[in-house]
């Protein structure tokens, strides 16, 4: 198998109102089976998550960072790690300056599967195609240096691909392993997307059809309180 996975460029600044699925469709040459990738802060604009801060104060966002926090895990400095209404264990509760105006601060997506479902629902309505879409947000790892884009909603691909119950190389059967593709793919679309390249959207072709299928982040890959051994 072998995935093509390219940046969609062209797209206009994104704004509160903004139909999100149009705008991809209309830059993007999409086919089915296609897995579209789209980073939060756009999904955020467009869903107006957003609130204002003061430009002239670094530290301004971080009365938000409390209120988008249903608990602080730990604290270090200016550094908050917390727990989202989402379950999302990040830095300052998802709350980023990145890439927006001086005097702005985007939030997380409400719901970001739904999020993912509306964009999908758009552009099989507008391009005809049935694809697969995940908003990717960027996760910091504990005990690993440097951060990488993970799955924070998702429509139409299945999040984890269970392996439990299936032979390795050797023949061996596969106790625990469980693969999240989501997470796979929202890193590998980051390659080609960047940080500060202006490409939030990028297109994975090749996907296995196996792995798409119904899924939900929320559902599927949060871990459970009762299954988490370090909260």
């Amino acid at each position: 198998m072998s995935l093509k996975i390219f940046g969609v460029e062209g797209l206009p600044e994104v704004k509160a109102g903004d139909d999100l699925a149009g705008l991809i469709a209309e830059a993007a040459e999409l086919a089915d089976g296609d897995v579209v990738v789209v980073t939060q802060k756009i999904v955020s604009k467009a869903e107006d998550a957003m609130v204002m801060v003061d430009p002239d104060d670094p530290l301004s966002h971080k009365p938000v960072v409390e209120q988008e926090s249903v608990r602080v895990l730990r604290r270090r400095g200016d550094l908050v790690i917390s727990e989202t209404k989402h379950g999302f264990v990040c830095a300052n509760a998802g709350v980023d300056r990145s890439n927006v105006a001086a005097d702005a601060a985007a939030l997380l997506p409400d719901d970001p599967d739904r999020s993912a479902r509306r964009i999908r629902d758009g552009i099989r309505a507008r391009a005809g195609v049935e694809v697969g879409v995940i908003v990717s947000d960027t996760f910091g790892r504990p005990w690993r240096r440097g951060v990488t884009d993970v799955a924070i909603g998702v429509a139409g691909v299945r999040p984890i691909l269970d392996l439990r119950g299936t032979p390795d190389t050797s023949g061996r059967e596969l106790l625990v392993t469980e693969v999240a593709i989501v997470d796979e793919l929202a890193a590998a679309a980051e390659l080609v997307m960047g940080k500060t390249e202006g490409i939030p959207v990028a297109v994975i072709r090749g996907v296995d059809p196996g792995w798409l299928g119904p899924g939900s982040i929320q559902r599927d890959v949060i871990r459970p309180p009762a299954e988490d051994l370090f909260r």
